[in-house]
């Protein structure tokens, strides 16, 4: 068996987790959530709140289409649905062309509270974003979009 070095262990001091991209992503994203979970309305999670806003903008579409849309995986858009058909936030039908497949589509009570969740939208963006500039702002969500 051939012995291979071992790689050398990093001195203390080098990485500090405060100066990490992925914990500084998830402490604003929990910072994020917690704005949301304080102006939410009727309950609703980020994920349903991205689904529902989604759905606005495309219009009735399959399961699996939304899922890709919102960037969430199968299970989760899954249980997202779900959960918005159980509230009646969204309805589920048969897709003409593939009997196998489910259509979403916004229901009355979800149209009623579009505006709503836009300005709620809004209201969360700008609360998170508030110790920024405007143009802190506009470069921010440049540089976020580059690494998606």
């Amino acid at each position: 068996m051939i012995k291979r070095p071992s790689a050398p262990a990093q001195p203390p001091g080098e990485y500090k987790l405060d100066d990490q991209v992925g914990y500084v992503l998830r402490q604003v994203s929990q910072r994020h959530t917690n704005l949301f979970q304080d102006r939410a309305p009727d309950g609703l999670t980020p994920t349903q709140f991205s689904a529902l806003v989604r759905l606005a903008e495309v219009g009735p579409c399959s399961q699996n289409h939304l899922g890709r849309l919102t960037s969430m995986d199968v299970a989760t858009i899954k249980g997202v649905v779900d959960r918005l058909h159980r509230k009646g936030f969204v309805s589920l039908s048969a897709d003409t062309e593939d009997k196998r497949r489910s259509v979403i589509a916004l229901t009355d009570l979800s149209l009623a509270l579009i505006d709503e969740l836009h300005s709620t939208g809004h209201d969360i963006t700008a609360a998170t974003l508030r110790p920024l500039t405007a143009d802190e702002q506009k470069q921010l969500l440049k540089l976020l979009r580059k690494l998606t």
